[in-house]
């Protein structure tokens, strides 16, 4: 199991199969929401306990996204037709055992960064 928190420990979230997709978004989105870069691993939905009171965004017409009400962290992503959730790698408890597989999105990456780690770019 894995499991992971926001900043101030309102919300916690157990994963109770292994994660899968560890992957770094550059889309304009996540860059504004997360101030840089968004890294994240999915998982069924059926397969995450969330406890607290996550705050919905529904951030485009296809996703939302999940934040802490109080202390503001940015936890989750979901498209709206999937049975899958996204969550953030920074929130995870250590160790998580995963390792990135590949960066997203990047055409959309900043001007001020160059991706130079060798993984997969989408």
């Amino acid at each position: 199991m894995t499991t992971g928190r926001c900043l101030c420990g309102d919300i916690t979230f157990t994963v109770k199969t292994k994660p899968t997709g560890a992957s770094v978004c550059h889309c304009g989105q996540c860059r504004k929401l997360s101030g840089h870069l968004w890294a994240s691993a999915q998982a069924p939905v059926a397969e995450v306990d969330i406890e607290g009171a996550v705050h919905w965004y529904a951030s485009s017409a296809t996703a939302k996204r999940g934040f802490c009400p109080r202390c503001g962290s940015f936890l989750f992503w979901k498209a709206h037709d999937e049975d899958m959730i996204s969550f953030a790698l920074g929130a995870l408890d250590e160790p998580t055992g995963l390792t990135l597989e590949k960066h997203i999105f990047t055409a959309d990456k900043g001007d001020y960064y160059d991706i130079k780690d060798g993984l997969p770019q989408k």
